[in-house]
Formats: structure tokens, sequence, C-alpha cells
């Protein structure tokens, strides 16, 4: 009895493993190219995906400037007027400073003076002295807000002399400042503002800006 059982089960085992090896044996037939049709699909939906990431990349590009746009055109800038030259040398005069923005400060403003000779203004500047802002304040002018301050030419060796009003008519004066763009403090804007020149067609004179500019 033992003995026909083995075998049994030996038959059982050879006819379970013929199975599985004619299974294996059976040929897998490959899978048929992919049609004209179904290529084109494919190659259309590839190019779609392409245009939708270009399309998102240039959307981002255009927020970005027009942001950043937005943000240059609403900067504020400096606007200078002089008081009148009534005695003394005409570099001593008193000069005022305004922003023009109604919505931005001049924020950690620094003003510099350039004094150019026959309309040349590579000359070496020099920092504002007696800058006096509103309420106290030394660096920040507020929006729609004016200060004064003074261009101390006399430090020039070989420019100014004295009250020497002939080198002010031959001379012009240049404004150069720096302040803190709006919302991106950590970004610095210069200005340069000018020729003024000495004009004597007011009662007392005074620099203003040229009429063609």
């Amino acid at each position: 009895m033992p003995t026909r059982q083995k075998s049994r089960r030996s038959s059982k085992g050879r006819s379970r493993t013929d199975q599985r090896s004619r299974s294996r044996a059976r040929p897998r037939f490959a899978e048929p190219p992919p049609t004209l049709q179904q290529g084109l699909i494919e190659l259309a939906r590839d190019s779609a995906r392409s245009f939708l990431w270009v399309g998102l990349a240039l959307a981002v590009i255009v927020a970005i400037g027009g942001a950043a746009f937005g943000v240059w055109s609403l900067r504020p800038v400096p606007g200078y007027t002089s008081e009148g030259v009534e005695s003394g040398s005409p570099f001593d005069v008193t000069f005022r400073v305004e922003n023009t923005s109604p919505w931005f400060a001049l924020s950690n403003m620094q003003i510099r003076c350039v004094l150019a000779h026959g309309g040349a203004p590579e000359m070496p500047s020099v920092a504002a002295t007696d800058l006096q802002f509103p309420d106290g304040n030394t660096s920040t002018l507020e929006p729609g807000r004016s200060g004064t301050f003074k261009c101390p030419f006399h430090t020039l060796p070989g420019h100014v002399g004295g009250d020497d009003l002939g080198i002010a008519l031959r001379s012009e004066i240049y404004f150069r400042s720096q302040y803190d763009l709006p919302m991106v403090r950590s970004f610095r804007v210069t200005d340069n503002v000018g020729p003024y020149f000495l004009n004597t067609r007011f009662l007392p004179p005074r620099w203003t800006g040229r009429p063609n500019r």
C-alpha cells in the first residue's frame, strides 16, 4: 500500500511539472508595433504637455516682471529746488529736496552734490551737509514732505574760490541720491538729477533746471 501511494504522488508531481514546463514552453507573441495614428496621437500629447509647461513658465515670468515694473514705477523720486542767492557765494545757498511720491517714503536717503564745469559731470562729488528733514528725521523723507541741505563745494580745492560769481555762471550742479526701494529694502535706488544752472532771471538768482530737461 505505501508503495502505491508513493507512485501516485510521484505521477501527480510529474504531471504538474509537465504542465508547468509546457506553459513555459509556449511561445509569447510580441506586441504589434504602434500604428501611425497612435504615434501621431502620442506625439500630439507630448507636444501639448511641452506647450503647457512653456506657457506656465512664461506666465510666471510675466507675473514677476509685472510686479517688478509696478514696484519700480511707484518708487519715490526726489525733486530739487534752490533758495535765492541773496548774499555770499552762490555755492553756499540752501537747497531743498522734496519727496514727490504720495505713497512711499525716501528711506535711508543719502545725497551727494557734483559740481561740473563746461557740461562735464565726471568730477568728484561731495556729501551734502546740514541735512534737515521734518520731525528731526535725518535719513527718511516722508511722502509729500521736503527737507533742506547744503553742498560744501568749498571743500573741492581749485574749483570754487570765495564768492566768485563768474565760476558759478560757468558751472552746473548735479544731485546724486541713494535710497531704499519700497517693499524691497535690500535694494538701493540711485537717482541722478541735473544739471542745475545759476538762473539770473530770478531776483535773487537761484539754481534751476534747464528748461529743455
